[in-house]
């Protein structure tokens, strides 16, 4: 059995256990259920889907993968199982396109947020996907690390403390209390911008769900 260690948001075990055939893969993540990680195995072909994805070629399908491709450049997992309901996608991808593109929520604010609520659900595909993301947008390396304890962290701002206090209520306990929504309503300094965080925090819930719940990955095979 070999062992190594992939740094992203935590120290996680990778091990590798049994013939090659039908590997078995263990992870360690420490503090919480921290299922995220960027180099993560082939399973040999096997999908790990709880629902096979959709066919890109359907008639039902097909416009909306053109708008997909030529916007984003492939379609991803997350919008092939969304694709077994071509409506639902595509109401999917305009609120999603609007959140990440035409919201005027500073980036790294909104990935902060991202990688967070993917912390706090356990949603490794949602935080595969923007780590890199995160990164580009001005979110250093070291506070992705120390995302997972952000309370007892010098790295982050005052106003970044009081995204990540929001971002924790909505995600944890749905209530927000009073003085958390206040905090973050003055570090964004508008109505337009709490909003925008509101709706970006509850985009990512509903995604990291959606994802959990049908277990995409991007390892899968399609």
């Amino acid at each position: 059995m070999c062992c190594h260690y992939v740094k992203v948001l935590a120290n996680v075990c990778i091990c590798s256990v049994g013939d090659f055939g039908a590997r078995r893969l263990v992870f360690w993540a420490s503090t919480i259920p921290l299922a995220v990680w960027r180099k993560r195995p082939d399973y040999s072909g096997v999908s790990m889907a709880r629902l096979p994805y959709a066919d890109l070629s359907h008639p039902e399908a097909r416009p909306l993968v053109e708008r997909i491709v030529a916007e984003r450049g492939s379609v991803l997992h997350l919008y092939q199982m969304l694709l077994h309901s071509p409506a639902v996608a595509g109401g999917w991808l305009n609120y999603l396109t609007s959140i990440r593109q035409l919201s005027t929520l500073p980036g790294d604010l909104r990935e902060l947020v991202i990688m967070r609520v993917a912390a706090i659900n356990g949603a490794p595909y949602e935080a595969d996907q923007h780590a890199p993301i995160a990164l580009k947008e001005g979110v250093s390396q070291a506070q992705l690390d120390a995302l997972s304890d952000w309370e007892a962290s010098s790295l982050f701002s005052e106003r970044e403390r009081a995204v990540l206090a929001y971002t924790d209520a909505m995600t944890r306990q749905v209530q927000v209390p009073e003085p958390v929504f206040q905090a973050a309503r003055a570090a964004m300094g508008s109505e337009k911008l709490i909003v925008e965080l509101t709706a970006t925090v509850a985009a990512y819930n509903m995604v990291s769900r959606f994802l959990e719940a049908l277990q995409v990955h991007s390892h899968d095979h399609r």
